[in-house]
């Protein structure tokens, strides 16, 4: 038997930005809907399953089947069949990338010939106090812990184990906060050039390393924002894409590995590529989960694009940007984009689909067609408690034998 494949015929997110009169059943309706017109389908109705991502809306009182409640108004309407599966996944920042895994899934197994991955939140409500939101955002620790740390008031746990991250690696291979704030400037370049993003400004290195410090080195432009939105990613078997009409097979998008796990990216990339079958040198355009822009520099070196240690000279030398050997962030990156926190890992994934269309804009990298998601979420200890590494585009290997960055 012929083994199945997957891939992606439809991607969409809404605009990231504070979307006070938007509900999460709106986002999650634009992107539904959005996500189905993409795939210049009709409607939803071939649709055998739906993997729906979320993090934080138990906070506001749907702690449960929140996704047959963000879709009831959809199935009512006939866009979608009232007996499909609607499975809720719960993975703090890597939700939505587990949404888009289990979809995945879904149809290697023959389970399905269809499946989405839709993930929607909200992080922005008028009147609530910041500290209500980043007390949600807590929930991504071990909280069951006798002794559970905390950040001081007002700030994110996140951003500040990032910050020690930075200073231990400033301290062992000579990283500098210039080097974090270029790739900071790089990823605002590119916000500045994607409609979708909420901060859509480009930001000097100058003016990076000038504003106000949340925890040396990290300065506010080099830390996401919270947001509101969805994304939504449509896939389907091999064997369904060749009875879809021509229009939509020319803009598919082959999904040739996503795997998910714990600790860390280092093991998780290994697998990816493993995989699919390439190496790092085979990527052409990546997004990372840069909740803070050290973090670009971190991946950079544990996905391989670069040996250990030389993350921040891979950014300064200019690799990661607009004509670079590795583009990053195109869509302008979490510190740009903002991130609604189960949407995060969907959009990544609609602007990578973007770029291997072809489709991207002022933000287009010429020639495209592999790319690669990182994605990650809460935090076991030190550890990051789920991380995921997506690859899309070609199953080919590597025209070279080895990669010599990658160890």
């Amino acid at each position: 038997m012929m083994a199945r494949e997957a891939y992606i015929i439809g991607a969409y997110s809404t605009e990231f930005r504070k979307w006070p009169d938007k509900s999460f059943k709106d986002l999650t309706r634009e992107a539904c809907l959005g996500v189905v017109a993409d795939a210049g389908l009709d409607g939803g109705s071939e649709i055998d399953s739906v993997w729906f991502a979320n993090s934080g809306m138990g906070a506001w009182g749907q702690t449960s089947i929140r996704g047959q409640v963000c879709l009831a108004a959809l199935q009512r309407e006939g866009y979608m069949r009232a007996s499909i599966p609607v499975i809720n996944i719960e993975n703090a920042c890597a939700s939505g990338s587990a949404a888009a895994h289990a979809a995945w899934k879904d149809i290697l197994s023959g389970q399905s010939d269809m499946s989405l991955a839709v993930g929607v939140e909200k992080l922005y409500f008028p009147g609530v106090q910041k500290e209500r939101v980043l007390e949600g955002l807590a929930a991504g620790i071990d909280n069951f812990d006798s002794a559970p740390s905390r950040a001081p008031a007002g700030r994110s746990l996140f951003v500040e184990a990032c910050a020690e991250r930075a200073r231990r690696h400033m301290l062992r291979y000579g990283t500098t906060a210039r080097q974090i704030a270029v790739a900071c400037a790089k990823s605002h370049w590119y916000g500045a050039r994607n409609p979708r993003a909420q901060y859509q400004f480009e930001i000097p290195v100058e003016t990076v390393l000038k504003d106000r410090v949340v925890n040396a080195p990290l300065t506010r432009s080099m830390c996401a924002p919270p947001g509101d939105g969805a994304a939504a990613v449509l896939l389907c078997s091999g064997e369904m894409l060749r009875r879809l009409p021509q229009s939509v097979r020319r803009r598919a998008v082959a999904l040739a590995a996503t795997v998910m796990g714990g600790g860390g990216t280092l093991g998780v990339a290994q697998k990816a590529y493993r995989l699919a079958g390439i190496q790092p040198c085979s990527i052409q355009v990546a997004e990372m989960h840069d909740y803070t822009s050290f973090c670009e520099i971190e991946q950079a070196e544990a996905l391989g694009f670069c040996e250990p240690g030389q993350g921040g000279a891979f950014a300064e030398s200019g690799a990661t940007g607009p004509g670079g050997r590795l583009p990053v962030n195109t869509s302008g990156g979490l510190v740009s984009k903002s991130h609604p926190v189960a949407a995060t890992g969907l959009s990544m994934l609609h602007e990578l689909v973007l770029q291997l269309r072809e489709e991207a804009g002022d933000r287009q990298v010429p020639g495209a067609r592999i790319a690669l998601q990182q994605n990650c979420g809460g935090a076991i200890g030190p550890d990051d408690a789920v991380c995921s590494v997506t690859i899309l585009g070609s199953r080919n290997i590597c025209s070279r034998p080895t990669c010599a960055a990658y160890r």
